[in-house]
C-alpha cells in the first residue's frame, strides 16, 4: 500500500504555554469510577487452553463451541503481531497478565429490579435506565464479561425480534445465529480477531424480520470495571430483507495504572433492501488498548452505516468496513476521532465492491491535542470487472498545538473506467487569529476554543441520534484557559 505522509504540508500551530497545555482535558466524570470486585466466576490470570475450557464449561456451551475456541488459540499464537504500525506500543500490551473472563453471573435479568445492587449503581450513574424509559426500544447492559441486563420491548418480541447476549444466542437461536458466526470476519482475519474468537463472551445477537422497520433504536452499554482485565464482546447483527434497524453501543472504563484490553469483534449482515445503522460513542479511559474487527455485508439494494466516535482510550485501531456484496448496495462510515495528549486515536474505514452499481462514502473528522496523534487509514477497493460503482473519500483533520500529529494514509485502488471515485483531504489549526476574533466579541478563551471545534466536527455529530448528539458534544468540549501562542 502506497503510503501518503502528508506531515510535510501540515501548518505549524503556534505553540501554547504550560498552564494551557495542562488545561485542555476532557470530561470523562461520568465514567471514571468503579465499584468493588465480587465475581462468582474468574479465569484467572493468563491465556492458556484451561481459559478456554473454563468460559466453555461455565456458559455450558456445545462441544462445537469449545472447538471452535481452541482452533481460534492456535490462530492467534501463530499469528504474529502487526508490524506496519503502533508496533511500539502494541508491545505493551502482556497476554499472560490479563484476565480473560470474569463475571457475576450467567443469566442477564429482565428487570433492573433484579441486577446486583453494585452493578445497578454504576449504569444508574451512567443513565442507562433513564435512557431505556426515555427513548430506546431495547437495552443491554454488560458489566466486564457478561450482559447484566437485557430486554427489549413485548412489542417488538411478538413481531419476531431478537435481542440478546450472544451466549443466549448461540443456545437459544443456533439455526440463524450458526450460519453467519464467524462468516463476516473469520477468525483468521487478524490477530485480534482470533483472540476474540478464542475467549468472546458478551456482545448482542440481533435478529430482525422481514419488513419490520424499527422506530426506536436498541442499545448496548459496555462497561469494564476490573483492572487487568480484557473485554471481548462479540455481535452479530442480521437485519432480514426489507427491514431498518439502529443499533447503538456505549463504551466506558474507569482508570487505572495497568493496561486493559479491549477487542470485539463485530458482524453485521443486510439482507435484500434491509437497512442497518450502527453508532459507537466510545469514552475509554486512557490506559485502555481498543482493537477491534467491525464489518458487514450489505446485500442487494442494502444499506450498512457505520456511525463512530472515538475518544479516550491509549491506542485505538478501528476501521469499519462494509463489502458491497449485492448490486445497488451501499456502505457509508462517519467518523470523529480525538487523541488527547499521549493517545493515538488510529481509525478509517474499509469499502469493498463486489457487485454493480454500489455506492460508498466514507467522511472522517480528527481532532490532536497536545502530543496526541490521530491517523486516518483507509481501503477503498473496486475490481476491473464491475460498472457504475462510486466512492467518495473525505478526511479533515484539526490540530490544536505544535505537538500534535496527524497522518492519512488512503489506499484506493480504481480499476476500470466505468466507475466515479473522489478524494479529499485538509489540515487546519486553531489559530490566535480565530480565537482573538471570538473573544473580540465576548467569548472567553475556553469558549472560543469550545466553538471552534465544534464548529469544526458540527455538521457530522448532526448524524448523531438526538439524544448521543448532546452527549458528544459535551465530551468534545475541550477546556482552555488562557491565550495560545
Amino acid at each position: 500500500m502506497e503510503i501518503e505522509d502528508i506531515s510535510a504540508t501540515t501548518p505549524e500551530p503556534q505553540e501554547i504555554d504550560q498552564e494551557t497545555q495542562n488545561a485542555i482535558d476532557i470530561d470523562r466524570a461520568t465514567g471514571d469510577f468503579r465499584v468493588p470486585e465480587n465475581h462468582e466466576f474468574d479465569a484467572g490470570v493468563g491465556l492458556t487452553p484451561e481459559t478456554l475450557d473454563y468460559i466453555s464449561s461455565v456458559k455450558k456451551e456445545k462441544d462445537w463451541i469449545r472447538e471452535f475456541r481452541h482452533k481460534a488459540l492456535k490462530t492467534f499464537e501463530s499469528k504474529p503481531m502487526p508490524t506496519n504500525w503502533a508496533t511500539q506500543d502494541l508491545n505493551n500490551i502482556k497476554f499472560e497478565e490479563i484476565r480473560y473472563y470474569l463475571a457475576n453471573g450467567q443469566k442477564p435479568t429482565r428487570s433492573w429490579d433484579d441486577v446486583p445492587p453494585e452493578v445497578m449503581e454504576t449504569f444508574e450513574r451512567l443513565g442507562i435506565p433513564q435512557q431505556e424509559r426515555a427513548f430506546l426500544a431495547g437495552v443491554e447492559a454488560q458489566f466486564d464479561s457478561e450482559a447484566a441486563y437485557s430486554n427489549v420491548k413485548e412489542e417488538l418480541t411478538k413481531q419476531g425480534v431478537i435481542f440478546v447476549n450472544s451466549t443466549e444466542g448461540l443456545r437459544e437461536h443456533e439455526e440463524i445465529f450458526r450460519p453467519y458466526f464467524g462468516k463476516v470476519i473469520p477468525t483468521g482475519d487478524n490477530k485480534f480477531s482470533a483472540l476474540n474468537s478464542a475467549v468472546f463472551s458478551g456482545g448482542s445477537f440481533i435478529y430482525i424480520p422481514k419488513g419490520l422497520k424499527l422506530k426506536q433504536p436498541l442499545q448496548a452499554y459496555f462497561r469494564i470495571n476490573s483492572e487487568n482485565f480484557g473485554q471481548f464482546e462479540r455481535t452479530l447483527i442480521i437485519a432480514d430483507e426489507g427491514s431498518e434497524v439502529m443499533y447503538m453501543e456505549g463504551c466506558t472504563a474507569p482508570k487505572f495504572e495497568t493496561t486493559t484490553l479491549h477487542s470485539a469483534v463485530v458482524e453485521l449482515v443486510a439482507l435484500k433492501g434491509a437497512k442497518i445503522q450502527y453508532v459507537t460513542v466510545q469514552n475509554w479511559s486512557a490506559n485502555v488498548f481498543n482493537l477491534v474487527t467491525k464489518r458487514g455485508v450489505a446485500h442487494e439494494n442494502a444499506e450498512i452505516r457505520w456511525i463512530d466516535c472515538n475518544i479516550g482510550s491509549r491506542l485505538t485501531m478501528k476501521y469499519p468496513g462494509v463489502v458491497m456484496k449485492g448490486e445497488g448496495a451501499r456502505g457509508e462510515v462517519v467518523s470523529i476521532a480525538l487523541a488527547n495528549d499521549g493517545q493515538h486515536q488510529d481509525t478509517g474505514a474499509k469499502m469493498i465492491h463486489a457487485a454493480d452499481n454500489t455506492t460508498s462514502n466514507v467522511v472522517s473528522k480528527s481532532i490532536s491535542v497536545g502530543k496526541g496523534i490521530s491517523t486516518y487509514r483507509g481501503q477503498v477497493h473496486i475490481p476491473k470487472h464491475l460498472k457504475g460503482c462510486k466512492n467518495n473519500t473525505e478526511c479533515d483533520a484539526l490540530l490544536i498545538n505544535a505537538n500534535s500529529q496527524t497522518d492519512t494514509y488512503p489506499a484506493i485502488t480504481v480499476r476500470g473506467n466505468k466507475h466515479v471515485t473522489q478524494h479529499e483531504a485538509s489540515v487546519s489549526q486553531v489559530s490566535q487569529e480565530m480565537l482573538f476574533y471570538m473573544q473580540q466579541r465576548g467569548l472567553s478563551e475556553a469558549q472560543a476554543m469550545s466553538l471552534a471545534v465544534n464548529g469544526f466536527v458540527n455538521d457530522l455529530v448532526s448524524e448523531f441520534p438526538m439524544e448521543y448528539s448532546a452527549e458528544l458534544k459535551r465530551l468534545i468540549d475541550l477546556e482552555m484557559e488562557g491565550s495560545v501562542g
